[in-house]
């Protein structure tokens, strides 16, 4: 589980990518993508199969993403995330987010010994400048003392 302080350390990066943002709007991928930029994060779309999503250019890998690029969230199926990480490691990237359900086995073992600070187990939506229902989780966690401290 992450800590609160390796959760704000993330949110501080100010420049992100999402791998695993969707074409197709309805889907949770896009929908992330789309809030977490309406609220403000400087975040750039990864999609092997896409040119343009909301308007922006799609980077096709994490490995062809610009040098300012500091941050990623992962929100992929399981069996593509530790190819992810894998071109994260190699690009010099610090600070990886994997979405829940996204996360397997092989992903956290590449992470291993890394010194990358990486968040899993928790909803990026949840921690950032979180609204509706993901605000109302945000309280129940805390009431039930399931926060991250």
């Amino acid at each position: 589980m992450a800590s609160l302080e390796q959760i704000e350390e993330f949110l501080a990066t100010e420049s992100l990518a999402l791998a695993g943002v969707s074409r197709n709007p309805a889907k949770f991928g896009a929908v992330a993508f789309r809030e977490l930029r309406t609220k403000g994060m400087n975040l750039v779309p990864v999609n092997p199969y896409a040119e343009k999503i909301m308007g922006i250019d799609v980077y096709h890998d994490v490995k062809s993403l610009p040098e300012h690029i500091r941050g990623l969230i992962i929100m992929t199926r399981k069996d593509q995330t530790a190819g992810i990480v894998r071109e994260a490691r190699e690009k010099g990237i610090k600070q990886i987010w994997i979405q829940q359900m996204a996360a397997s086995r092989e992903a956290l073992d590449e992470l291993e010994g890394s010194g990358i600070n990486c968040i899993t187990g928790e909803c990026i939506l949840m921690h950032y400048k979180p609204s509706g229902i993901h605000k109302f989780h945000l309280k129940l966690r805390k009431f039930f003392g399931l926060f991250p401290k």
